[in-house]
């Protein structure tokens, strides 16, 4: 089974705007001139956090930027968690994760988490060039290295669909998983987010249908497989 991402973002022709978070200024810059000559892309702009690319994603008026490069490796995130929350904040904007790790095991994580494409940070430009020209047209790129057993399914574990399925919850169905994770009951959970309780009984029925569990329990285990903050190669994360 080929993973699919969380939401497709809707196939385009262009793009025009683009935002890169990555803490790195001379690899902002540097990528910033890449994606201007091969891409085309007009307006780019940067976010050294994930906080302040969920700041700029959320307070952006009208359309966000048409496209988002994203480095996994960030000062406040590790992992796919920030990638996940970047997709419940903007979930029609198309996520291109650049990382310094082509591993196939991060690449296979990062689309089942709902990346529209994984361009590793050493490629030369051709490479962006055919990347971000595949994205425009709606394909899901990855490279040629990966593409095959990608396509196969060869490779894929439990956590691959575990990630899959949660990267289908909205933001506050994340939050309120992640609650359960904690063993709180609805009343409390209601009162954490200050929300009504039935308004939590409703989310926690449309977490359950789709991660395709049928009680809390199985959600739990679910989230426990999926590993979000540590899917990754050991020595990868930032101390």
């Amino acid at each position: 089974m080929t993973p699919e991402p969380a939401a497709a973002a809707s196939p385009r022709t262009d793009f025009r705007s683009a935002l890169i978070v990555d803490d790195h200024p001379l690899f902002c810059d540097a990528l910033a001139m890449t994606l201007q000559a091969v891409a085309g892309i007009e307006e780019i702009a940067s976010a050294d956090s994930l906080e302040t690319a969920l700041i700029r994603v959320e307070s952006a008026e009208g359309a966000p930027a048409d496209v988002l490069v994203l480095d996994l490796n960030l000062p406040d995130v590790n992992g796919l968690d920030g990638l996940m929350r970047l997709r419940q904040a903007a979930p029609e904007m198309p996520i291109v994760v650049v990382s310094s790790i082509d591993d196939p095991r991060v690449i296979r994580a990062a689309i089942s988490a709902g990346a529209a494409g994984f361009v590793p940070k050493h490629s030369r430009r051709e490479l962006f060039r055919a990347a971000f020209a595949a994205i425009a047209r709606g394909e899901i790129f990855v490279p040629e290295s990966t593409g095959d057993s990608l396509a196969t399914g060869d490779g894929m574990s439990p956590q691959d669909e575990a990630i899959r399925r949660l990267s289908l919850l909205t933001r506050q169905q994340a939050n309120i998983l992640e609650q359960i994770c904690a063993g709180k009951m609805n009343k409390q959970i209601a009162y954490d987010l200050s929300i009504a309780e039935t308004t939590v009984k409703a989310h926690v029925t449309a977490i359950m249908r789709k991660l395709g569990v049928y009680s809390r329990t199985q959600a739990v285990l679910l989230a426990r497989e999926a590993q979000i903050n540590a899917p990754l190669p050991e020595g990868w994360r930032k101390p």
